[in-house]
């Protein structure tokens, strides 16, 4: 149904994301066109040439051009990496003020141009400025999606296959909640190749709660040490980024980790958060709601919390 459609990616900012979106989008061959947009037309150009320059290299042809804002009319999909990083000094709600004004900016302009497609948010604080996204778009909550928990999920799926001593793509588990410090796992409903995680916990006496724990602490704060390492983190959320942008374009109705709307799923209403969801070509079709232990339904309910405090000053109804 889909296979002669021309399909057509905006992405914005250009940063260390931005372009490793770029460069991993191009080496799947998933979309016909790339439109790059940036502020530092410098940069932009710059990428554009250099990604042009391995086309010969790709799997499939691609059109790699320049863009400004009024040339997303037609553009399925725009993915926003821009924003400003934190700086030292300044709290995290220093950066979602300076980021909430870049964001509106973007938003008001690429809906300018007569945008109908869908918003892939990645920039952070993720959950916030796809909410933020969804309000100054003024588009369906289905056509606004944040990468979320997606990164996240990928790192506990292939922290736990190490664990075990399976292949990630055997393992299914979620880490659930606002992409940041109150994220949890839902080790309630993991399973390795179908048997639940804690029912293999208690058939070898090798396996032990407390390495559970230690590998959510390890997904967690993984960001942390990679930013410590190489300075900023950049590889694996292109990856998922792209991940999602095959799932919507292809309309492969996959579920993934994304920050998505919850209208009373999991117990919370008016909040963007990351939970499993089924994506396919309108964006998210729907929410998967899993089934939590109580101490995680909890844990869930503090995490939306944290999120609806920090967007209640901004978003006033």
């Amino acid at each position: 149904m889909l296979s002669n459609k021309v399909s057509r990616v905006a992405l914005i900012g250009t940063g260390f994301v931005g372009s490793s979106y770029a460069f991993a989008l191009m080496n799947q061959g998933i979309v016909d066109e790339l439109l790059l947009i940036d502020l530092n037309k410098d940069k932009a150009f710059g990428d554009v040439m250099d990604l042009n320059h391995g086309k010969v290299f790709a799997p499939n042809p691609i059109s790699i051009k320049y863009g400004e804002y009024k040339d997303c009319t037609e553009m399925d999909l725009v993915v926003i990496c821009a924003g400003a990083n934190q700086k030292p000094g300044e709290t995290r709600l220093d950066l979602v003020e300076k980021n909430l004004k870049i964001f509106k900016s973007i938003v008001d302009q690429v809906m300018a141009s007569g945008f109908h497609g869908i918003f892939l948010v990645a920039t952070n604080p993720v959950d916030i400025l796809t909410y933020a996204t969804w309000r100054y778009s003024g588009l369906p909550k289905n056509q606004v999606v944040g990468s979320g928990t997606i990164l996240d999920t990928a790192r506990f799926r292939f922290l736990l296959g190490d664990y075990f001593k399976v292949a990630p793509t055997s393992v299914h588990a979620y880490i659930i909640g606002e992409h940041g410090d109150s994220e949890l796992p839902a080790y309630s409903s993991a399973d390795v190749a179908g048997i639940p995680v804690y029912k293999l916990m208690k058939r070898a006496a090798e396996y032990k709660m407390e390495d559970l724990d230690e590998i959510f602490v390890n997904v967690r704060d993984a960001a942390y040490k990679i930013i410590e390492g190489k300075g900023a983190t950049y590889y694996g959320i292109a990856m998922g980024l792209v991940r999602i942008t095959k799932a919507i374009l292809s309309n492969e109705n996959s579920v993934l980790t994304v920050s998505a709307y919850l209208d009373g799923q999991y117990g919370e209403k008016d909040v963007y958060i990351g939970v499993p969801a089924v994506i396919n070509r309108e964006g998210i079709r729907e929410v998967v709601e899993l089934e939590l232990a109580e101490d995680e339904q909890e844990k869930f309910h503090q995490s939306a919390t944290i999120l609806k405090d920090i967007l209640k000053p901004h978003f006033n109804k």
